[in-house]
């Protein structure tokens, strides 16, 4: 599956294709949602959970390695050295 394929599915498709293929890599907070990132092998994607709902809201996927900066400060390197 690639981006474009990826971004046609509806919301419950996109979910249940994270769940089994996707790779979690960290999770961070932007009121009012739980923002987890997931690695789907050729691209990246954002769940937007709101934990007040207990609801997945959105998705967001990208390529761009631009968009990975908010989880800079949330991944441990240290130990890689």
């Amino acid at each position: 599956m690639n981006l474009y394929e990826f971004n046609l599915m509806p919301l419950s498709k996109r979910v249940a294709a994270i769940w089994e293929r996707g790779l979690f890599l960290a999770v961070r907070s932007e009121a009012p949602y739980s923002i987890v990132l997931y690695h789907m092998g050729k691209f990246f994607v954002e769940v937007y959970y709101t934990p007040s709902s207990n609801q997945i809201e959105r998705t967001r996927s990208f390529k761009s390695k631009n968009c990975l900066e908010p989880y800079l400060n949330l991944i441990d390197i240290s130990e890689l050295r």
